[in-house]
């Protein structure tokens, strides 16, 4: 028996026991350990393992399951908690991919308004799929990354593009590039061996994998910005007492309140760390602009009428926070 598969029996050996005799929850993250968004989830960990009989131990980097695996393995009860992208999700429902609208929310204001707007649904949607919601963490803006100069459209096309969701694969067709799915944690081997020429990402992700080794130019798009939330299996939590899930739920405030006000304090400071080790940063040419702005609005419709009559009505009370 390998380690992994052993933390996987002898977590899904303590859910049968049930939660009185669960001393011990494993939390899976996509995300290098030092990931703002890992570092705020084991401080959220070990503000719930002091103030609670529950450990909870955080496994960073896909080292647990991979990022692409984390969603599924805690709602099968195969690890209690875990951290997911959101967006990443938008083949089990269309309300996932909001935060990833292009264009909708482009700064950490608009944001906030999309996620309050949309956490109703958003917690309705995770409760059908037997799983509850403890918090939301954004990433900053999304810029656009590429080992080619962007001086126009041709230059764009046919470039290998690294996607993690419908919407940054609907963004490379509509811009002529060849989407290719790549998690994060595979990024720089990716990059390296020109699997992947360009993304759409954070400048966390840019910054955590050293993509100027590999990456020349970075664009301040400012397209969207996605969220990471963290889940719990719907029997782990049920099997909890009131004034566990009470000190977890404050633990959860507490990193949500933290996650944003890091992102925000990062944004700036990780496009500064692209000018020292030598990227060029800069905003896209007019013309490469509009091109991705008419793609998103594109992608903006398609995403309405798949989203239905619950997607517009996120829409509608974002609209009206406006």
């Amino acid at each position: 028996m390998t380690v992994k598969t052993g933390m996987i029996a002898a977590t899904f050996a303590a859910f049968a026991c049930g939660a009185a005799s669960a001393e011990k929850w494993d939390m899976a993250l996509a995300y290098a350990a030092t990931n703002y968004h890992s570092e705020i989830a084991a401080e959220f960990a070990a503000e719930v393992t002091a103030n609670t009989d529950l450990e909870i131990v955080t496994h960073p980097g896909g080292s647990l399951f991979g990022g692409s695996e984390i969603f599924g393995a805690v709602r099968k009860g195969l690890t209690p908690i875990g951290e997911r992208l959101i967006s990443a999700l938008g083949n089990d429902d269309a309300l996932y991919e909001v935060d990833s609208v292009p264009f909708l929310a482009t700064g950490f204001d608009g944001a906030r308004k999309l996620y309050d707007a949309s956490r109703p649904a958003l917690i309705e949607t995770l409760e059908e799929a037997r799983l509850h919601f403890l918090y939301s963490c954004p990433w900053p803006p999304q810029g656009f990354y590429s080992v080619r100069e962007a001086t126009d459209l041709d230059a764009l096309a046919g470039m290998k593009f690294r996607a993690y969701n419908a919407t940054t694969s609907k963004m490379a067709e509509g811009l002529g590039m060849v989407p290719t799915k790549v998690e994060a944690a595979e990024l720089a081997q990716a990059f390296a061996t020109g699997t992947a020429q360009s993304m759409i990402s954070s400048g966390a992700t840019g910054y955590d994998r050293k993509l100027w080794e590999h990456v020349s130019y970075y664009y301040d798009v400012k397209a969207w910005l996605p969220r990471n939330m963290v889940i719990v299996n719907g029997k782990a939590w049920a099997g909890l007492d009131d004034a566990t899930r009470e000190a977890i739920n404050t633990a959860a405030a507490n990193a949500e309140e933290k996650c944003w006000a890091k992102a925000e304090e990062l944004d700036g400071w990780y496009v500064e760390q692209f000018t020292a080790n030598d990227m060029t940063v800069g905003t896209l040419p007019p013309e490469v602009q509009a091109a991705f702005e008419q793609v998103g609005a594109e992608i903006k419709a398609q995403w309405a009428e798949r989203a239905g009559e619950k997607g517009q009505a996120v829409l509608d009370a974002y609209e009206a926070m406006n």
